[in-house]
């Protein structure tokens, strides 16, 4: 049974810039990451504990193509996505969104 998921407010705005930001380089990268990021999604919804645990039962997955990760929690009820960011931020902007 796959858990149903809620991308809070923040991440939908770092997804929209991030795919916004790869149209801007090529016409249809855009839309590649959007994509990308859809996969991943599918996958962490079939297996929420696929990644490990980062901190306070957050989760990262890392797109393979494009140097993002989505950072999650699985909760019994639902999947929630907390950011959609740049792998090298550092410190991660999600730690202020928990």
């Amino acid at each position: 049974m796959s858990l149903p998921i809620l991308l809070r407010p923040e991440a939908k705005a770092d997804l929209l810039a991030a795919r916004d930001w790869y149209e801007q380089q090529r016409a249809g990268l855009g839309d590649e990451f959007a994509e990308a990021v859809e996969q991943l999604l599918a996958r962490i919804q079939i297996f929420p504990e696929l990644y490990g645990v980062l901190l306070s039962k957050v989760r990262g997955g890392k797109l393979r193509r494009f140097p993002y990760v989505l950072y999650y929690r699985a909760l019994p009820d639902r999947i929630e996505v907390l950011a959609v960011l740049h792998g090298s931020r550092n410190p991660p902007p999600w730690l202020r969104r928990l």
